[in-house]
């Protein structure tokens, strides 16, 4: 399912994913389900999930 008012993560820079995470779970970014996803993870944790992320390919489907 996609949401509309979320962005793809999949196929990210880890790095880029990382951070924002890190910044979810420090308050500096500020989101009502991201904040809360982020707050209890661990800097491993956010390093494994934002790794798995980024090594997922995503595809572009143009309909007919």
């Amino acid at each position: 399912a996609v949401a509309m008012d979320a962005p793809n993560l999949a196929g990210q820079p880890a790095l880029y994913v990382a951070t924002q995470l890190r910044a979810y779970r420090g308050g500096a970014r500020r989101h009502e389900v991201m904040s809360l996803m982020a707050k209890p993870q661990t800097d491993a944790e956010i390093d494994d999930l934002a790794a798995w992320l980024a090594s997922l390919k995503i595809s572009v489907q143009v309909a007919p």
